[in-house]
């Protein structure tokens, strides 16, 4: 990051503040995930509510430059960093730590003054051997999303989420029909392809996925082999047995006229929600998140031994109410940070309350 006349400031004022820009480090003079173009900017994970185009200068996890500059663009100014490797920029001192969200996602740590921050970016504390797994880091502030943050967000572990994607998948392939499962292309379609059994079939995938694929193998990420829907091995016999991974904005396109007799399935931590497999018109709904369920977010807090805690997007009201009841000191910040499996409508606190969905039987 390039150095401009050092800020300066009051040391007893926050550290990070929220402006029209993003988040803004007053000491250290750059933004955290801003959403406008600005000079220096430390980017925690490459999806795009959180790393945008037009800024001067980025920071980032090294695991994160292969799909930022994919994203952004290969030419831009990019710095990066290995988890734990401290710099200094006008007396702050920033790291950055694992995040557990997608393939270099990051948790930002500031120290200046006396005081430690940590922006925690997106994160999600089950493990899942794509990305290093969420540590948390020992802070007096600490700054979390909320985007499941109530207490009917529980997700099932990993073995119970692949032995139902598995199982359905495997019902398919018996019937000879298409197993269509509908993901977002960066983090789940890789978490599905390093989870799944791969011995079941051939896997198929759309265009939008494959490079990102690439750029999980060339971070040593172990997925199995994969064929694009328009390479010419693809052939009807072939789909009669494959898992197909498509982005949720393939369904009802041209583009799903190939899978003959398909069954598709959508993966996402909204389908926690009552009728949300019904609206988004899929077979199958299979509850799975790269953020934090309810309990995540209860523990990852905790262990940050923060007294402080600022809460974004989500379901902030309710995160900063609990937080209080136990004793913190708790607010919001606002920020203009999304949710990468476009939420659905009804995915509010008052839906919510209608409760989960209900179980859905164990393919045959």
């Amino acid at each position: 990051m390039s150095p401009p006349p050092p800020p300066g400031g009051d040391a007893g004022a926050d550290l990070v503040i929220a402006r029209p820009q993003g988040l803004y480090c007053t000491a250290g003079d750059f933004y955290i995930d801003p959403w406008r173009p600005v000079e220096r900017a430390v980017i925690t994970h490459g999806h795009s509510d959180h790393a945008r185009m037009g800024h001067a200068h980025y920071l980032a996890h090294a695991d994160s430059a292969g799909t930022l500059r994919q994203r952004l663009g290969a030419g831009i100014d990019l710095q990066t960093l290995a988890y734990g490797e401290t710099i200094e920029h006008h007396g702050v001192k920033l790291s950055l730590h694992p995040a557990g969200h997608v393939l270099g996602s990051a948790q930002v740590r500031l120290e200046h003054g006396g005081r430690v921050w940590v922006a925690s970016g997106d994160y999600k504390t089950q493990a899942d051997g794509t990305c290093a797994p969420f540590e948390p880091v020992r802070c007096d502030t600490f700054i979390t999303e909320s985007t499941f943050g109530l207490p009917i967000y529980r997700w099932p572990t990993q073995a119970e989420l692949f032995a139902g994607i598995d199982a359905w998948w495997r019902a398919n392939a018996a019937e000879g029909r298409p197993s269509v499962l509908f993901c977002y292309a960066f983090g789940k379609a890789q978490r599905i392809l390093h989870g799944v059994d791969r011995s079941i079939g051939p896997i198929v995938v759309h265009g939008a996925v494959e490079p990102l694929n690439a750029v999980y193998r060339a971070a040593g990420v172990d997925l199995p082999p994969t064929l694009r829907a328009t390479d010419p091995e693809v052939t009807p016999q072939l789909l009669k047995t494959a898992l197909v991974l498509a982005p949720p904005s393939a369904q009802g396109t041209p583009w799903m006229r190939r899978f003959a007799r398909h069954s598709d399935a959508f993966a996402s931590g909204w389908m926690q929600l009552r009728g949300t497999r019904r609206r988004r018109g899929v077979d199958r709904g299979f509850v799975m998140s790269d953020h934090a369920d309810w309990p995540g977010l209860q523990s990852a807090i905790g262990a940050t031994g923060a007294e402080r805690v600022f809460v974004t997007h989500g379901s902030v009201s309710i995160l900063v109410r609990w937080l209080r009841e136990q004793g913190l000191d708790a607010q919001s910040f606002h920020t203009e940070y999304g949710d990468e499996d476009e939420q659905p409508a009804a995915a509010s606190p008052e839906a919510a309350a209608a409760g989960p969905e209900a179980p859905e039987p164990a393919a045959p």
